[in-house]
């Protein structure tokens, strides 16, 4: 699984959802960013999953607690 998380200035990183491979996920960050602002930073597309942040970092590894079942599972932007 490949896990896409999302942060802000002073606040800790967030698991925002989850893909079956990498290419799926960096073509999910692709289309959500709206202005790249630098390397995994940026304007987001409102109603993806990283709206409310403005950097981003992918892992192949849970990086914090949360429970991956309660993010969605490869979204698209079809499910906007």
């Amino acid at each position: 699984m490949h896990y896409l998380y999302g942060s802000k200035k002073g606040v800790d990183r967030r698991l925002v959802a989850t893909f079956g491979s990498e290419q799926q996920l960096l073509a999910y960050v692709h289309w959500a960013t709206l202005k790249s602002l630098g390397e995994r930073r940026g304007k987001f597309e409102q109603g993806s999953a990283l709206a409310s942040y403005d950097a981003w970092e992918k892992s192949i590894e849970a990086l914090t607690d949360e429970d991956p079942d309660e993010v969605t599972y490869n979204p698209t932007p079809s499910m906007l």
